[in-house]
């Protein structure tokens, strides 16, 4: 055993000798001791986005700690069987940084296992790509993760893009930046597992982290991968504000036949992180996992489960 899997496991340990109401005020216990100034950042942060819960210590509302406990308390063992099949130390290095986080509000490991070499998705020493690829990217917003593709990769490393968007007053900025590459295809529409039609949900702080929700009177149209595009598929990119579950499910077939490269965000709430390469691992075994992040350490976001 080396100094990181002592780290993890220790961590682990420490976290199942604690009951489900020990560990819900030993987390809460850390969080009194993080300067007052970070915890309203965070509280800033957290209510900003529907993703973690809320917090508000004026209110007396921690719902953002109670779910983060709950995750932990439930799913550890599901926790450890993610850093068993994560194939290399920077990236169990990276999980043990991010679960230290949400348990002591850690935020020396996630200083240490931020990426600051590589684009976000774009690891050059784990994603290999050519000239025969074909890529889905799914949360397209405003081309940004293309002309990252574009700089680290080459203009000519590509056969066909598809960019998928929701919504629609940022689709003619997407289509616009990427005007001067050939072979994109622009769709406005979103993907799940399913086909039919969902309400567009705006964010108020950014619309990159717009989403859908089932309801009455939708107006996006939703499409699986499998049923959209009928050719080979070699990369998927997926940061789609929680659907990325569903959009996997959704490319079922393509993921067993096709073997692409996924670039999934696993951020978007708290079980993510330890559902989304259990559902990949179950739909093609063959897959590696690494993991990656690149966000403000005080609480990982940005984080990346790159699957080859």
């Amino acid at each position: 055993m080396n100094i990181v899997d002592k780290e993890f496991f220790d961590l682990i340990n420490e976290i199942k000798s604690l009951s489900e109401k020990e560990l819900y005020y030993q987390i809460r216990k850390n969080f009194d001791k993080v300067p007052n100034e970070i915890k309203k950042n965070c509280m800033d942060f957290f209510n900003s986005f529907n993703y973690w819960g809320t917090l508000d210590i004026d209110k007396n509302i921690y719902e953002e700690i109670e779910l983060k406990e709950k995750t932990l308390y439930n799913n550890i063992d599901d926790f450890v069987w993610v850093y068993n099949h994560l194939s290399d130390y920077r990236s169990k290095k990276t999980l043990y940084s991010i679960l230290s986080n949400w348990y002591r509000y850690d935020f020396i490991n996630t200083q240490k296992t931020k990426e600051y070499m590589y684009d976000d998705y774009f690891d050059l020493d784990i994603v290999k790509c050519n000239k025969d690829e074909v890529i889905v990217d799914l949360g397209a917003y405003i081309g940004d993760t293309i002309i990252s593709y574009m700089k680290n990769y080459g203009t000519d490393c590509y056969k066909k893009i598809y960019c998928y968007e929701i919504t629609e007053s940022i689709f003619e900025t997407l289509k616009n930046n990427l005007k001067d590459y050939d072979n994109i295809e622009f769709r406005l529409k979103g993907i799940s597992d399913s086909k039919g039609m969902l309400k567009l949900v705006n964010n108020d702080s950014s619309l990159s982290a717009n989403t859908l929700s089932d309801c009455d009177n939708g107006d996006v149209y939703v499409t699986t991968l499998d049923d959209d595009i009928t050719e080979k598929i070699t990369l998927i990119k997926a940061d789609i504000e929680g659907f990325e579950k569903k959009a996997l499910l959704g490319a079922k077939k393509h993921i067993l036949n096709d073997h692409p490269k996924l670039l999934i965000s696993v951020y978007h709430n708290n079980e993510d992180l330890w559902k989304i390469p259990k559902m990949i691992y179950e739909l093609n075994n063959d897959y590696k996992f690494y993991l990656r992040y690149n966000s403000s350490p005080i609480y990982p976001t940005e984080i990346t489960l790159i699957a080859v």
